[in-house]
């Protein structure tokens, strides 16, 4: 009954510039509405100094003659990019909706969803929010309110996603009810994030290896805080992972430099059997049981520090903290790409070094596969942001020294 303002209803503000002002740390800004029958509006938000938690509150007086009611809904709308980039510019994060609840916890809400099943559910205790690389826009409601969350796509390219009260807020003649929501929009960091409701945090997306991931953001970020340098930081906690793993890796260096000192006796083997592979594989491993050697022993002692590798590539993904962030020289900002290809060819560089000190395949094609994968990880890593090519060339480079060093002493005990 009556009008009400929605989403596109046109507020007007009290004055035409607000600002913080020298020692202030809270500002108010008011815009107000009107309708025909008696029923006035206002829209406040609240901003604080060195805070994206805004809140928003909305007075509404009944100045009419009859009881009123009226519900609060929040909502964010966003388009998805036109161009999402292609295999080299785009990095695998996360672009879309996500909300949370007690009951499901952190659950994306990719925009093919929305198009195929609108959203629609009853929470109480969550919150709604937008995602994109290192940035977060999420509305949250009072605690211990029910509301009900949902999604909506407009003309096939705008995606909405929010939040509606299911108890209506009754307003009677001569009052004024408030209405009242909170709004955080701001980059992911992650000492801002824990202090917000519950789950917040979980939008530093380091997907199935967060157990992982999350001790070594907080090993990264005290580091950080003795250096104050985040590109040196980095290059501390590849060298702490690498002697914490140095015994497997020690493993799997020697049983290499085993298999690169039977190099020449498994060629002679190929050349005596070279049409008979049965005759072949039974004389290789006559040699691996006379020469105690495992083929396969390099290979398990790196496969188990997979899982922390990659961890820590998505730590340095998505620490919006390296944004901007200066290392030395001309790297001014850790989260973009080397703007003379320095890091990207250092990496290929290293990785070729890596792929020449190691044994060699058998296989003449296996051998060219090997020297071309420098070459085609030099491309991928030209586009990577800085950061991220620096923890690469860290890793290389002291693997090419504790491989090299492992290698000759093994080496040295075979004269």
């Amino acid at each position: 009954e009556g009008s009400w303002p929605n989403h596109k209803s046109l507020y007007r503000a009290e004055r035409p510039r607000y600002a913080l002002a020298k020692g202030q740390d809270r500002l108010e800004v008011r815009l107000g509405w009107s309708g025909t029958d008696g029923l006035q509006v206002a829209k406040v938000y609240t901003f604080r100094r060195n805070d994206y938690l805004i809140d928003l509150r909305y007075e509404v007086r009944n100045a009419g003659r009859n009881a009123r009611e009226t519900y609060l809904y929040t909502q964010m709308l966003r388009t998805q990019p036109a161009a999402m980039g292609n295999m080299f510019t785009t990095l695998p994060t996360y672009l879309g909706a996500v909300i949370y609840s007690p009951e499901k916890k952190y659950e994306k809400i990719p925009f093919t969803d929305m198009l195929d099943k609108p959203l629609k559910r009853e929470v109480a205790n969550g919150w709604v929010a937008m995602l994109q690389h290192y940035f977060v826009a999420a509305w949250l409601p009072p605690r211990e309110a029910r509301a009900g969350f949902y999604s909506d796509v407009q003309d096939g390219t705008r995606y909405v996603i929010g939040y509606k009260d299911l108890a209506p807020t009754r307003v009677a003649p001569g009052e004024t009810a408030r209405l009242e929501s909170r709004l955080y929009a701001g980059p992911k960091e992650q000492a801002r994030l824990q202090q917000l409701p519950e789950g917040m945090d979980l939008t530093v997306d380091y997907g199935a290896l967060t157990f992982i991931a999350a001790p070594l953001y907080w090993l990264l970020e005290f580091i950080h805080r003795g250096i104050g340098n985040w590109g040196w930081a980095i290059i501390l906690l590849t060298v702490l992972i690498k002697l914490l793993f140095y015994p497997l890796s020690a493993a799997s260096y020697k049983s290499m430099a085993r298999m690169r000192r039977l190099q020449p006796r498994m060629e002679a083997i190929r050349a005596r059997y070279p049409d008979d592979r049965q005759k072949m594989n039974q004389a290789m491993m006559e040699l691996y049981k006379t020469e105690k050697v495992n083929p396969l022993g390099g290979c398990l002692p790196i496969v188990i520090q997979i899982p922390v590798f990659i961890a820590l590539y998505w730590v340095l993904l998505e620490s919006v903290e390296l944004r901007q962030a200066p290392f030395a020289l001309w790297l001014q900002d850790l989260s973009s790409a080397d703007p003379y290809y320095v890091l990207p060819l250092l990496m290929g560089a290293t990785m070729y070094i890596q792929t020449l000190i190691s044994p060699q395949p058998p296989d003449p094609l296996q051998r060219k596969v090997m020297l071309a994968m420098p070459v085609m990880f030099t491309v991928f890593f030209v586009f990577f942001p800085s950061g991220l090519v620096l923890y690469w060339v860290a890793q290389n480079i002291l693997s090419i020294a504790q491989q090299w060093w492992i290698t000759r002493s093994v080496e040295a005990g075979a004269k």
